[in-house]
C-alpha cells in the first residue's frame, strides 16, 4: 500500500502522523511524507502593491518544513515503514493531488483544522479540497473533542 501523508507545522498534522504510525498497514506499505511550501504574497508594501515574501524568509520556511518531514520520516522508519520525504512549492491542495496521481497513491492522510463557516470560506480547506478531488481514498484525521469529530479511541 502506498500512503501519502500531508504535513504542515500544526498539531493537526501531528495527529495525522501519530495515526499513521500506530495503525497496522499491509506488509510492505510505503509512506511518502509531503509538506508544501506555499509562496505567500504580502500586502505590506501598500494598498495597491503586493510584494512577495523575501527569499530569505522562504528559505527559512523551507528549512523548517524539511526538518518537519525528516522528523516524520525518522518516526515512521522506527515503526517499520519504508519512507520518502519531500518538500515541494506550490498550492498545497493541487500539489498534494499531483503527487498522489504521479505516485499512484492508495491513500492520502491529512489532518483537519476543523474550520467551518466563514473561516473555511476565507482560508480554504486543504482537506475538503483533497477529499473532493483525490484520485484515491482520503483519510481525514480530526482532533479529539471537536464539534462533529469523533472522540479519541482509548
Amino acid at each position: 500500500m502506498k500512503i501519502l501523508i500531508a504535513l504542515d507545522s500544526s498539531t493537526f498534522s501531528d495527529r495525522a502522523l501519530e495515526f499513521v504510525a500506530r495503525m497496522r498497514w499491509p506488509a510492505g506499505s510505503r509512506v511518502i511524507v509531503l509538506s508544501v511550501l506555499q509562496p505567500v504574497v504580502s500586502t505590506l508594501a501598500g494598498p495597491y502593491e503586493t510584494g512577495v515574501i523575501p527569499v530569505g524568509d522562504l528559505e527559512g520556511l523551507r528549512h523548517e518544513l524539511e526538518e518537519l518531514v525528516a522528523g516524520a520520516e525518522r518516526k515512521l522508519r522506527e515503526v517499520g515503514f519504508a519512507t520518502e520525504a519531500r518538500v515541494l512549492t506550490g498550492d498545497p491542495r493541487e500539489t498534494l493531488l499531483d503527487v498522489a496521481r504521479a505516485e499512484r497513491a492508495d491513500l492520502i492522510v491529512v489532518g483537519s483544522h476543523g474550520r467551518s463557516g466563514i473561516a473555511k470560506m476565507m482560508l480554504g480547506s486543504v482537506s475538503s479540497h483533497v477529499v473532493t478531488h483525490a484520485p484515491c481514498s482520503v483519510l481525514v484525521v480530526k482532533q479529539p473533542g471537536r464539534a462533529g469529530g469523533a472522540k479519541e479511541a482509548r
